[in-house]
C-alpha cells in the first residue's frame, strides 16, 4: 500500500509539473512578436518598422551635417553600452556627428547640468533617458523650445507634448518582460513555491512595468506561487542594495524558494547574497541580458530565465526617429519592441540577437563548462 501510494503521489506531482510547463511554454509562445506594453500616456504601441528611412532619406540626412548628444541616466552596464552602440553606428551611416556623451549616475541633478552642458555644443538632437520624469522636466523643456529634436528612451519628462515638445519615445515591451520572467519562474519552480520581489523605488516607468507584469503574472496565473516579500531599491549601487535584500530574506525565509529581480544588475547582488549563504538551489529571474547574469545561465546556476530588450535596436530605432524628425517627418508617439525569452537553452543566440554581437568567451566558455 505505501509503495502504491507513492507511486501515485509521484504521478500526480509529475503530471502537475508538466501541465506548469506546458502552461508556461504556450504563454511564452503566444508572445513572441508581441507588445503588452503602452506607452507612458497609455499610447498604443507602434512597431520600430515605422521609423525606418529610405535611401532618398538618408541621403538628404547625410547632406545636413546635424549634430546629436546622448544623455544617459547612467552607464558602464550592458544595456547602456548597447544603446549607445546602436545609436553611433547609426548615426555615422546617416553622417551625424556625435557631440557627447554623459552619464548621471542616477543623479536627476547631474542630468540637468549634462543637459545644459551638451546644450552649449548647440546640437541638432538629443537622445536621452530621463533620470526623474519630474525633476529633469524644466530642462529638457528648454532644450525643447531652442528647437532641439528629443527622443527619448524609455521615460518621458513631465508636461511634455510628444509631436510638439519630443519626437517620440522608445522602449522594450518592458510589461512583457515582466511577463515573461513570470513564465520562466514558474516553470523553474513547477508551479509552487514561495518568492519575493525586488523592485526598482523610483518613479521610473518602464521598471514599474516590468513589476506589475510579473506579480500580474503570477498573481493571476500561478496561485500556488506565494510572493512572501517584497522590497524597493533606489540605488546608486543597485547590485549592493539588492545583495542586502537578499541577504535578510534568506535569513528570514531559510525555505525560500525564488527571487526576482527588476534587471541585471540587482540580480547579481541576489546571486551573490545566495552565494554566500550557500543557497545556490535559489531560483532567480529578472530582465536584460548582462554579461554576469548570461554566464550564470550558461552554466545554468541559479539565474533559470530572464526577458531581455533589445538595446542595439531600440538605438538605431532612436536614431532614425531623430533624423526623420530632421526632415519634418511625423512620428509615432511611442515606439516599442518586442521581449525576447531567454534561458540556458537560447543563450548564445539571445546574445548576438541583443547586442548584434558574439557572445565574449566568459559566456561561450560557462555554456562549454
Amino acid at each position: 500500500m505505501a509503495l502504491t501510494a507513492c507511486s501515485s503521489e509521484s504521478g500526480a506531482t509529475t503530471e502537475q509539473n508538466t501541465e506548469v510547463s506546458t502552461q508556461a511554454d504556450e504563454a511564452l509562445a503566444e508572445l513572441e512578436g508581441q507588445v503588452l506594453a503602452q506607452g507612458p500616456r497609455g499610447e498604443d504601441p507602434a512597431p520600430a518598422s515605422e521609423a525606418a528611412l529610405t535611401d532618398d532619406e538618408v541621403a538628404q540626412v547625410r547632406e545636413m551635417g546635424a549634430t546629436a548628444a546622448i544623455v544617459m541616466h547612467y552607464g558602464g552596464n550592458d544595456w547602456a553600452n548597447a544603446q549607445i552602440a546602436g545609436l553611433r553606428e547609426r548615426f555615422e551611416e546617416l553622417g551625424i556627428e556625435v557631440v557627447a556623451v554623459t552619464d548621471a549616475d542616477f543623479d536627476p541633478g547631474q542630468q540637468v547640468s549634462d543637459i545644459e552642458t551638451v546644450m552649449a555644443r548647440d546640437p541638432d538632437i538629443i537622445v536621452s533617458i530621463p533620470t526623474d520624469p519630474v525633476a529633469t522636466a524644466a530642462a529638457y523643456k528648454a532644450a525643447a523650445d531652442a528647437g532641439v529634436k528629443l527622443v527619448f528612451m524609455d521615460n518621458v519628462p513631465d508636461g511634455l507634448e510628444p509631436g510638439t515638445d519630443y519626437v517620440s519615445v522608445v522602449s522594450a515591451d518592458n510589461y512583457g518582460n515582466g511577463v515573461v520572467s513570470a513564465h520562466l519562474m514558474a516553470k523553474a519552480l513547477n508551479g509552487s513555491g514561495t518568492i519575493g520581489l525586488i523592485y526598482h523605488e523610483a518613479d521610473f516607468f518602464v521598471t514599474q512595468q516590468r513589476y506589475e507584469g510579473f506579480k500580474t503574472t503570477i498573481e493571476e496565473q500561478y496561485p500556488d506561487i506565494e510572493v512572501v516579500d517584497e522590497r524597493g531599491i533606489a540605488g546608486p549601487d543597485f547590485a549592493g542594495d539588492a545583495q542586502a535584500v537578499a541577504d535578510a530574506w534568506l535569513t528570514q525565509y531559510p525555505d525560500l524558494d525564488g527571487i526576482w529581480a527588476v534587471w541585471d544588475v540587482p540580480a547579481e547582488g541576489v546571486m551573490a547574497a545566495a552565494r554566500a549563504a550557500g543557497r545556490t538551489d535559489l531560483k532567480i529571474a529578472t530582465e536584460d541580458l548582462g554579461t554576469n547574469v548570461a554566464i550564470a545561465l550558461a552554466r545554468g546556476e541559479m539565474v533559470v530565465g530572464l526577458g531581455a530588450q533589445v538595446p542595439f535596436d531600440q538605438g538605431v530605432t532612436e536614431a532614425d526617429l531623430a533624423a526623420g524628425a530632421l526632415l519634418g517627418r511625423t512620428a509615432p508617439p511611442y515606439v516599442a519592441l518586442s521581449a525576447l525569452p531567454v534561458t540556458h537553452d537560447n543563450v548564445l543566440d539571445a546574445w548576438q540577437q541583443v547586442y548584434h554581437a558574439d557572445p565574449p568567451s566568459e559566456v561561450t566558455d560557462s555554456y562549454a563548462d
